[in-house]
This record gives C-alpha cells, structure tokens and sequence, in this order.
C-alpha cells in the first residue's frame, strides 16, 4: 500500500481548513486531496478557485463528503463545536481522521472519540498538536531524551496572539472554550510530550485579567491567564496566555532540568534579517500563529499519510490529546471559580490533596 496515494477530504474551509486543504494538495507527495466540503458559500467560492480546478470534488454537505468513492480519510478544520461530531462520522464510515485541536472543549466528548475509536484499531484517528511537528521542540525533546539537562522537572510555556482590535476573540470566545481550551491547550501538550505520557496531574489552579477586553468576562474568559499544574511526580507546569501582545506571536518554551535548561523561541524572529534604523537595531517577529508553526502543519500533513499508508504508530496519542483537554478545562474552571483543583493518582477529581 505504501505506493499509493491517501486520498483524503477536507471538513471546513475556515482560516485553519484553507491552510489543511491546500497543505495536502500541493505539499503532501503521498497524498491526494480529493474532496473538500462547507456549509459557507463564501468559502465555498473560494475553493472553486483554489481547489476546484485541481481535481477537488466540492461538497456544501459534510455527510455527502463522507460518501466520495474512493475516500479514505478526512482532516476536520471545521468549527470546534462540530470537531467530535464530524471525527466520530469519519470514523463511523471507516474513514481515517486527523482532526484539528481541541478535538474537543467537553471531556465527556472527547473521550467518547476515543471510544469510537477503540472499537476500529485499524484506523489512524489522531489530533494534531502543531508544536510537536515543529523542528525546533523535536530538537529539544531529543536533547531532552539524551540526558543533557538531566531530569526535566519544570516546564514554562506560553501561547500569546497579537492584539486583534477588531472584537473577534470576544466573539469566538463563546465557542472556544476559553483561553486555557484553546490558546494554551498547545502549551500543556507539550508538558504531557516532556515530561511523558504516565504523567498524573495532581493539581491546578489558575488566574487571570481581562486588561484590554472586559467583553470576555460575559463568556467567563480572559484576556491574559496563569495557570500552574501540579503531578504527583513533584513536577511542575506554569503556562501563560495571552490575547494582546503588541509586536506579533509570542510563542515560548523553556524545560528546566536537574543539569540544565532547554528554551525554545525565547527570542522570536520572523527571518534572519535583523533591521538597523533610526530607532535602534531591531527585528520583525511572527504575526500570527500559523507565520511561526506554518511547517510544522505540512510535516503534520506528510506524517499522518505515512501513518495511514504505512500502518505506522501515530505521532500523538489520542488519549493524551484528551487528557490536555482535561488539564484545560480545569484551568478554566479554577480560573472562574478563584479555586485550586485536585486529583487523585487515578485522575479522579477529589476535595482535598492527597499526600
């Protein structure tokens, strides 16, 4: 099978599902995008110009998508509310699924994709963690893996967005599922990447502002959150979000170890150029976060095809995907409630630490 081609259908042609789409049309050798579909004419239009003329079948009916001859898996890009719904038709039709973060904002939700998924071992149903495609944190995990800061006991990460003035996150934030779900949920993956799967959360607790959007408190999010987890193995975690950064996408990773420390972006660059002016000397960082992970979706997008094609082991657990989904609505819940949240050594939540 490994000479063939994985023909594969997009769900949803949003900002992240235009990127998925082409990414598998012109930058995926062993795959064919064959299909794509959306409820929205407007994106629709677009993808008569940009998919269309290449063979791409165009579907305004996810259902009708799933029923393409020959389809034999699907990247779900689509709106969060319809990841699962869409991830457990897929694999009802025996359809392969790489679905876009979260899978999920609902813990009960996302476990019953894994369910669905259990039942059809034969099928590749992964969500995609973009840092984890990333050269830079491979890099780092392998020094990490070597021994050459000894052993990583503290990780601090951030996701921070550009300021967007235009109102949208305050507008998105009804179907996000808050800043933790959704801008730092890439953040805790990396814990659970770093410091191991068998990782148990035994606590968290959470903090937060609205500094340049007080809209978002009627969705109980915000602007700018901390949150810190505990595991029963005396590790760390502290992550950082933010909505309103003034210069562009600040993405950044450091793991502490017994004998040293790994850091990742502290520095962020849009290129090599650094720029010498009046003002100083000076250099433009990413805009957004796509500018900073954009080959880590196309490594993404190859990776997944040799998965399906190859019967190779996934790149991430579905499982662990779920867990950080897990891990970021307990942030947000401590955020709102102002209370530090337990868990037993089995991850049932519980009143009190137990030592």
């Amino acid at each position: 099978m490994s000479a063939q081609r994985l023909k594969i259908g997009c769900a949803g042609l949003g900002r992240m599902g235009k990127r998925h789409a082409l990414n598998f049309l012109e930058r995926t050798p062993r795959a064919e995008l064959v299909a794509a579909s959306s409820p929205d004419p407007v994106e629709l239009e677009w993808a008569k110009t940009h998919l269309e003329p290449f063979g791409v079948r165009l579907y305004q009916n996810y259902d009708d998508m799933l029923k393409h001859e020959g389809l034999v898996a699907v990247v779900v890009a689509s709106a969060t509310a319809v990841h699962a719904e869409q991830a457990l038709k897929a694999i009802a039709a025996d359809k392969h699924v790489l679905c876009e973060k979260p899978i999920s904002t609902s813990v009960e939700v996302s476990q019953s994709v894994i369910d669905a998924a259990a039942k059809k071992p034969h099928l590749k149903v992964m969500c995609g963690f973009s840092r984890r495609f990333d050269k830079s944190y491979r890099d780092a995990y392998e020094k990490m893996q070597a021994g050459m800061i000894g052993t990583p006991s503290v990780l601090r990460s951030q996701t921070c967005d550009k300021l967007d003035p235009s109102g949208f996150f305050v507008a998105y934030a009804e179907f996000s599922g808050g800043i933790f779900v959704d801008c730092s949920i890439h953040d805790i993956d990396l814990a659970l990447w770093f410091f191991g799967k068998e990782s148990k959360i035994k606590s968290v607790s959470a903090v937060g502002i609205t500094a340049v959007e007080p809209d978002l408190r009627k969705h109980n999010d915000r602007d700018n959150a901390v949150g810190l987890v505990e595991f029963h193995d005396g590790r760390i975690a502290f992550f950082y979000a933010s909505r309103m950064m003034a210069a562009g996408q600040e993405d950044v990773t450091e793991i502490i170890g017994t004998k040293g420390k790994l850091a990742v972006n502290t520095q962020p660059a849009l290129n090599h150029v650094n720029i010498y002016d009046g003002s100083g000397i000076r250099r433009e960082i990413p805009q957004t976060y796509y500018d900073r992970f954009e080959y880590a979706f196309v490594t993404e997008a190859q990776e997944f095809s040799a998965a399906c094609l190859d019967d190779l082991p996934l790149p991430v657990e579905l499982a662990s995907s779920v867990l950080a989904v897990r891990i970021g609505a307990a942030l947000q819940e401590s955020l709102i409630t102002q209370k530090k949240i337990f868990f037993d050594e089995n991850g049932e939540r519980c009143e009190l630490a137990r030592l």
